[in-house]
């Protein structure tokens, strides 16, 4: 990403606007037998701390890039959530960055909603947004920007119970944070709060009844990114920025 059109905030998040977007596939990363052991080690530590980790399919950012003034190109790789592991090994820089996909709800009223992780997940109590990492295509089918609209649709229902059409969905925001990982976000149609909170009840109360832990355990709703500073746990690093965004940009 060039400087020219960087746009760093004061968490040191790197927030971008995007109005075009083309993903290319590139070839798997290549890893060293050390950093392969390094990576199955660290990956062992992980599954002993949370044993409901899933070493799932999952797409990584091989590079970042922009093709003109107003179109950004993302080269994405297949891995699994495996992966990732190297990031907790001191000094390795053999593996690639998360590329994954969240959505800005926003409420009638001009608030955001915004989601804490349950106790099952890898980052237990931490306020974030809906969303989750990208999964490759099946084959014969392309990762594209409807795509990713399908993929963070899914996130929403299944995180919040808001059900709606992927194509509602426009790519807003583009994040570049912790581990150089990018984040897409997407900006839902506004609803109202009272149909958030319910849809979210009740998609709980489901998951619970059928014997699953929801991922997210909580919801809120905010109006400014001060906010943020009262919520009881850590938040992701790209929340404050995209609160802040979205709430100058409302009034």
């Amino acid at each position: 990403m060039t400087k020219a059109r960087k746009a760093l905030t004061p968490t040191g998040v790197d927030l971008f606007d995007v109005p075009r977007l083309r993903l290319v596939e590139a070839a798997p990363p290549r890893l060293s037998p050390a950093d392969e052991a390094a990576r199955d080690r660290a990956w062992q530590r992980a599954m002993a701390a949370n044993p409901d980790l899933f070493d799932g399919p999952v797409v990584a950012c091989a590079g970042a890039a922009w093709e003109g003034p107003r179109r950004l190109v993302l080269s994405w790789t297949r891995v699994t959530y495996r992966h990732f592991a190297l990031r907790r090994v001191p000094g390795n820089r053999a593996w690639l960055p998360s590329l994954f996909v969240y959505v800005v709800q926003p409420t009638d009223d001009g608030r955001m909603l915004i989601a804490r992780m349950s106790q099952a997940t890898s980052t237990p109590g931490r306020w974030q947004l809906p969303g989750g990492s990208v999964e490759p295509p099946q084959d014969g089918e392309e990762l594209d920007e409807a795509a990713l609209r399908g993929h963070a649709a899914r996130e929403l229902v299944e995180e919040t119970g808001v059900d709606l059409p992927a194509r509602q969905l426009a790519l807003w925001a583009v994040t570049r944070g912790a581990h150089r990982s990018i984040g897409l976000a997407h900006l839902a149609p506004p609803r109202p709060a009272t149909e958030l909170h319910e849809g979210f009840e009740a998609m709980t109360a489901a998951e619970r009844n059928a014997g699953r832990t929801p991922e997210l355990d909580r919801i809120t709703l905010v109006s400014s990114p001060a906010e943020l500073a009262g919520l009881a746990g850590p938040h992701v690093d790209y929340l404050e920025p995209i609160v802040r965004r979205y709430t100058d940009t409302a009034r």
